[in-house]
């Protein structure tokens, strides 16, 4: 049967590869990550922020989640987990920044709903305005109605111009034609 061994040649090298190899997985493991000190400020930035842009009403939930991240950042800084407070704070940061546009969109919604609102109110004032001096104008205009006003007075026609009357006739009488009656001395219309 033959046997094979593990380890190949001198002893004394792989022992002191292993050696290096854990010490150096040892020291990188122990290496200590910077403090995230920048990425802890800007999420305190942005979680104001988005407070001021009024996240607490309009983006409560996300805004929500911005604290509860920077909180657990706190927590992994004081643990010295700066690795772990790195990744919270830029996920707070993240959740911050949403939270803010959230709530600068539903500000300007809410902007644009009162506008409208306005310019409907405008714009019924103005046909209540246009409606009343339309009406203003036709009570102007409008020929005045038959119960209101008095007739106009009668007058007399008046006399044909002088071209329109015959000469007379040469005897000084006119003649009637026969069968026509002669009118009544009594009726107007002038002389028989």
């Amino acid at each position: 049967m033959h046997i094979f061994s593990p380890l190949v040649g001198p002893p004394g090298r792989i022992r002191m590869a292993a050696t290096a190899l854990v010490l150096t997985l040892a020291l990188t493991s122990c290496a200590s990550v910077p403090p995230p000190n920048d990425s802890m400020s800007l999420a305190q930035t942005q979680l104001q922020s988005a407070r001021d842009a009024g996240a607490a009403d309009y983006a409560p939930v996300d805004l929500g989640f911005a604290q509860d991240k920077f909180q657990q950042a706190q927590a992994a800084m004081a643990e010295r987990k700066y690795a772990d407070a790195a990744n919270l704070a830029g996920e707070s940061i993240a959740d911050a920044e949403l939270a803010r546009a959230k709530a600068r969109l539903a500000a300007a919604h809410s902007q644009i709903l009162a506008k409208v609102k306005e310019n409907n109110r405008l714009r019924r004032l103005g046909e209540q305005a246009e409606a009343a001096e339309l009406k203003q104008d036709q009570h102007q205009t409008a020929p005045p109605s038959a119960s209101s006003v008095p007739p106009p007075p009668t007058q007399d026609m008046p006399a044909p111009s002088s071209s329109a009357i015959s000469a007379p006739a040469v005897d000084g009488f006119q003649t009637v034609p026969s069968g026509s009656q002669q009118p009544d001395a009594n009726t107007q219309g002038g002389q028989p």
